[in-house]
């Protein structure tokens, strides 16, 4: 009898609120995208799936386009996973442009840095004496030359050449050449220049006319500077020597 009543009990009030209406329990829930299983269209239910998980583009408003006239304008935005924004052997290039670059810059370098220019007097190569026995005149035509050596990987150029002769400090021959000659790279050449010196003095033109002395030696300072022209840079070189020179031959042969 009581299995009876217990029976009944639990047909009027079920266990489990089994009783309560589907529709009140998901009420407070959205509406749930629905995918026909029977229909044989499924563009319109992934389409629909799309739609509720995406929104549209506020720029071309969801129509795919963008208004004419606005093409500089807008910004594209690409993705950050997207692999056109990691290209393949950037670290390769990159270090292949920065030796490249460094390779150039010390070849320049090299080719192009100044290097030292050397001169050398190297004495008297001829001479011309004559002498002016009414005013005690000496007169000296010298062909001198200089060694010159050019240590630069670019030929140089010789714009000017000046030279003083002294004898006892006083300036007695003065030489101004202009153009002289180019001098190609690492190359030794020779410049030869003549000057006229006039020595006016008693003691010097007996030393050179007199016969009784043997030594007929007279003593001159050349001094002078040589510019040069390389790289769009003038460069001045000074050089100075000593010549002995025989004064009581008339000539000296060339050496």
């Amino acid at each position: 009898m009581r299995k009876a009543v217990s029976a009944i009990k639990h047909l009027v009030r079920p266990e489990n609120n089994e009783t309560e209406p589907i529709l009140n329990r998901h009420e407070h829930e959205g509406p749930q995208p629905y995918i026909s299983i029977t229909s044989g269209d499924t563009s319109v239910s992934s389409n629909a799936i799309e739609e509720a998980a995406s929104t549209n583009c506020p720029t071309c408003r969801g129509t795919g386009r963008i208004p004419r006239g606005q093409e500089k304008e807008l910004v594209a935005l690409i993705p950050y996973s997207d692999k056109r924004l990691d290209p393949r052997r950037t670290k390769l290039y990159v270090a292949i442009a920065v030796t490249c670059c460094i390779s150039v810059f010390f070849l320049v370098v090299f080719f192009l840095y100044p290097r030292s220019i050397t001169l050398e007097h190297a004495g008297v190569n001829s001479s011309l004496v004559t002498y002016d026995a009414t005013n005690f005149i000496v007169n000296l035509h010298t062909t001198n030359k200089l060694n010159i050596s050019n240590n630069n990987l670019f030929g140089i150029e010789i714009v000017s050449l000046n030279v003083e002769v002294l004898h006892l400090y006083v300036v007695v021959g003065t030489l101004t050449l202009k153009e002289v000659k180019k001098i190609s790279p690492l190359t030794t050449d020779q410049i030869f220049y003549t000057v006229e010196s006039h020595v006016q003095d008693v003691n010097t033109y007996d030393v050179c006319t007199w016969d009784r002395i043997h030594v007929h030696n007279i003593l001159l300072h050349v001094q002078g500077s040589l510019n040069c022209s390389y790289l769009g840079h003038v460069e001045q070189i000074p050089f100075d020597g000593y010549e002995y020179l025989d004064c009581h031959n008339s000539s000296s042969v060339p050496h």
